[in-house]
C-alpha cells in the first residue's frame, strides 16, 4: 500500500495507490483534556473551534509548515491513515512532502510521526518538486521551471531543472499569516475583533490584489473591543488590499531574490515558461495578474492548485528510484520493520 501525504499547516491531503486524492481535511484535532482521548479530527474538529467547552482542546498541531506538537501530530496522522486504509494498516510506504528549507530536527519530527503509524518506509519530498510533478511539468529536462507554492504556513519559491532544485527560498508568510494580517488591520482601524474563520472567509470572497475597488464591500461581524458587544463594519477591496499589501510585497521580493540568484540561462527559461502558482494562496483574487505586472514575467495558476502538491506526491512513487538516487535535493528516510 502506497500513501502520499501533503502535511499542510491548514489541510492534510492524502493520496492512496492509484485512487488519487482520498482525503482532504483541516489539520485540526480535538481531544478531551480530562480523559486524554481524541474526540474528533479534521472537519469535525474544525467545526468545534471556538465553540467547544473548556475541557475540550481544539488544536492545530502544525504551525508554519512544521510540527509544533509531536504527540498530537502523530495522533492526527494515525487517525487519518486509519480512515483511508482501515484497521489494521498493513505497513504502507509513505511519502510526505515538506517545505524546501526545513531543518534536520523538523525532518526527524515528521519522520517519527509517520513511522508511529506502523509504516514500512517513509520518504520525504520537497514541496516545490511535488508541486511541479502534480502540475504535470517535465522536470527531468535541462530547462528551468519556477514554482511558487503558497500554503497555509509557508511559501516556497524554487527553480527546478534536471530533476533537482537549483535555487530555493522559503518564508513563513502564507495563508494563516494573511488571516492574522486581516484580523490586525480590522482591529486597529475599526476596533473590531474578528475570528480566524471570519478572516479566512473575507480573504476568499473580497480579495482583489490587481485592481481593488472602493465600491466593492463586504460586511464583517465580530466583537467590539471597547464595548465587548457584537458589532460589524463594512470592509472594501481597497482596505483588504492594504491589510495584505506588506505580506504580498514580501513574497514578491522573495521571488525577485530567487531570480537574482539563478544562472542567466535558467532565468531565460523562466521568462519563456512563466511562473507556476500552487497552493491555496494561489487562489487569492488577482494574485497572478499582480505578480505578472510587478515582475514582468507571466504567471499562471496550476489546475486544482490546492491538491497539486498531493497529486505530485502520489506521482513520486512511480519515480521512487529516481527520487532516492537522482534528485539532488531530495531527502529519503527508510526504516525496515
Amino acid at each position: 500500500m502506497d500513501i502520499g501525504i501533503d502535511l499542510g499547516t491548514a489541510n492534510i491531503i492524502i493520496t492512496m495507490n492509484n485512487k488519487g486524492v482520498v482525503l482532504d481535511e483541516p489539520s485540526v484535532i480535538a481531544y478531551n483534556k480530562r480523559t486524554e482521548r481524541v474526540v474528533a479530527v479534521g472537519t469535525e474538529a474544525y467545526k468545534m473551534e471556538g465553540r467547544a467547552p473548556e475541557h475540550i482542546a481544539v488544536v492545530h498541531p502544525l504551525q508554519d509548515g512544521v510540527i509544533s506538537d509531536d504527540i498530537l501530530t502523530q495522533a492526527l496522522i494515525r487517525e487519518f491513515i486509519f480512515a483511508v486504509a482501515g484497521h489494521p494498516v498493513i505497513k504502507p510506504r509513505i511519502i510526505i512532502c515538506v517545505p524546501s528549507l526545513i531543518t534536520e530536527v523538523e525532518k526527524r519530527a515528521i519522520l517519527d510521526a509517520a513511522m508511529s503509524t506502523g509504516s514500512r518506509k517513509v520518504h520525504l519530498i520537497q514541496e516545490p518538486l511535488a508541486a511541479l510533478l502534480g502540475a504535470g511539468i517535465p522536470i527531468g529536462k535541462a530547462n528551468g521551471n519556477m514554482v511558487v507554492d503558497i500554503g497555509g504556513g509557508t511559501t516556497d519559491v524554487a527553480i527546478v531543472s534536471m530533476n533537482g532544485i537549483v535555487t530555493a527560498r522559503s518564508m513563513k508568510i502564507a495563508g494563516n499569516h494573511f488571516d492574522r494580517s486581516i484580523i490586525r488591520y480590522v482591529q486597529n482601524k475599526y476596533q473590531l475583533l474578528l475570528g480566524s474563520k471570519s478572516a479566512e472567509e473575507i480573504k476568499k470572497t473580497l480579495c482583489n490584489l490587481y485592481d481593488p475597488s472602493e465600491d466593492v464591500m463586504k460586511t464583517v461581524k465580530g466583537r467590539n473591543i471597547t464595548r465587548g458587544l457584537p458589532d460589524q463594519c463594512d470592509l472594501s477591496e481597497v482596505e483588504l488590499y492594504e491589510a495584505l499589501e506588506a505580506d504580498i510585497q514580501a513574497i514578491t521580493e522573495m521571488i525577485r531574490r530567487v531570480l537574482e540568484e539563478t544562472p542567466p540561462e535558467l532565468v531565460g527559461d523562466i521568462y519563456e515558461n512563466g511562473i507556476l502558482l500552487t497552493g491555496g494562496g494561489a487562489l487569492l483574487g488577482g494574485l497572478e495578474l499582480y505578480l505578472t505586472r510587478t515582475l514582468g514575467v507571466s504567471c499562471r495558476i496550476a489546475k486544482e492548485p490546492t491538491t497539486c502538491v498531493a497529486r505530485g506526491t502520489a506521482k513520486a512513487f512511480q519515480r521512487k528510484d529516481v527520487l532516492l538516487d537522482g534528485f539532488e535535493r531530495i531527502d529519503g528516510y527508510q526504516q525496515e520493520n
